[in-house]
């Protein structure tokens, strides 16, 4: 029987599984990313290859937040731990991983603000909402996602309106993805990419730590509240989504503005405005990924007890898996085309230039690829577990 939640750890086995399978199916978007093919469509394998893992990003910041509220249940040092964390995992997004990200040292050209960096954001400013009751935390949470986009259009506006202002580029990163500017107010200096703004991935966060005292709960309330919150989710997001009610700039089955026709219908409907992260997004992944807390409470078998091992390790996963897929796709690169391919060293994941002719990858290549990635990864990301399960040190919270 699976526990509610270790009570010396916190851990609830169910959401280890899915942080490990987040984890897995993220690498599938990365190894994408070195792979040349596009970000979705036209064919339905690479349309679903990309939609498949959107579930990640909102499922790694919701639960994030849930471990916070878990991690404060047997720590009195919750504010403190995430302040420093998150300032930590900004730092490493800006510098470590970036140059994981392209193998370059070109700070002054190209900087990535990623998934870790506004996670590390979003621990820095729940850090001051922790000492709040969770029920609050969570109503701001939800407030942030579920109102964000009634301002969609003003804030546009603002955007617009503050032009060359030295503080639209801080407005910008604030809620505004793609941007690409100076990181410093009122002067030049490296340009910063901002993949995820941090409005609303600070709610989803918020969310997150208050469904960390469902997570905590006794086995039945804890099926109870996560299927009436995930199927409630997956309910709103049918409803508006359909009738295009609200919750998405970009309606669905409609021509763009072009002119060109019109997705196929399942394809429209399915893709909703990631960056910056709409409600429709975000109902759309997050009521299925709560739906399988309870779900998975009694899961089994050698899946089940590979994914817990990335769960208990994703940061310590993340940080190994983008370099390790970067050299497979030096590999790759080498044995097809004879030679490693100067786009392999350009900006990835955003900022680059489109590969060369001749370049790109088969589909099932992909898959080949991330298959290898994932199982190389098992065996650090085992031994790392087991390192944090025998051992206390105050550092390994921060891997």
């Amino acid at each position: 029987m699976v526990r509610p939640a270790d009570r010396l750890t916190g851990r609830v086995p169910s959401i280890d599984i899915i942080r490990g399978a987040v984890m897995v199916l993220m690498a599938i978007d990365h190894v994408r990313v070195y792979s040349g093919l596009p970000a979705g469509g036209p064919t339905a394998g690479i349309f679903f290859t990309r939609w498949v893992t959107h579930f990640c990003a909102p499922a790694f910041v919701f639960l994030a937040g849930t471990s916070a509220f878990l991690y404060g249940q047997h720590h009195r040092d919750l504010p403190r731990f995430l302040l420093t964390r998150g300032l930590w995992l900004v730092l490493l997004e800006l510098t470590v991983i970036r140059v994981m990200w392209t193998f370059n040292f070109e700070f002054g050209q190209y900087m990535l603000a990623g998934v870790i960096w506004v996670i590390g954001w979003s621990m820095v400013l729940l850090a001051g909402l922790v000492r709040f009751p969770a029920w609050v935390v969570g109503a701001i949470g939800l407030a942030i996602i579920g109102g964000h986009n009634v301002l969609d259009v003003r804030f546009w506006s603002l955007a617009e309106s503050l032009g060359d202002n030295p503080w639209a580029g801080l407005w910008k990163v604030l809620y505004f993805s793609f941007f690409a500017g100076p990181i410093t107010i009122g002067a030049r200096g490296p340009r910063l990419m901002v993949l995820y703004s941090i409005v609303p991935w600070v709610g989803v966060m918020a969310a997150g730590y208050a469904f960390g005292a469902v997570a905590a709960a006794d086995s039945a309330r804890r099926r109870r509240w996560s299927f009436g919150i995930g199927a409630s989710a997956i309910a709103i997001f049918l409803v508006a989504r359909g009738l295009n009610l609200y919750g998405d700039l970009n309606p669905w089955g409609v021509p763009g503005e072009d002119g060109r026709p019109p997705m196929p219908a399942l394809f429209s409907f399915l893709n909703t405005t990631k960056y910056p992260a709409s409600l429709a997004f975000l109902l759309m992944t997050l009521g299925p990924t709560i739906l399988l807390v309870p779900t998975l409470e009694t899961a089994r078998g050698a899946v089940a007890r590979s994914l817990t091992v990335f769960g208990r390790v994703p940061f310590f996963f993340y940080v190994l898996h983008i370099p390790l897929i970067h050299l497979l796709a030096l590999v790759v690169s080498a044995v097809t085309a004879g030679s490693v391919s100067p786009w392999l060293f350009a900006n990835h994941p955003m900022g680059n230039p489109p590969p060369p002719d001749g370049y790109t990858w088969s589909l099932g290549l992909l898959y080949l690829v991330w298959a290898a990635a994932v199982v190389l990864l098992y065996f650090p990301c085992r031994w790392f577990a087991d390192v944090k399960a025998r051992r206390n040190d105050w550092w390994l919270g921060y891997l």
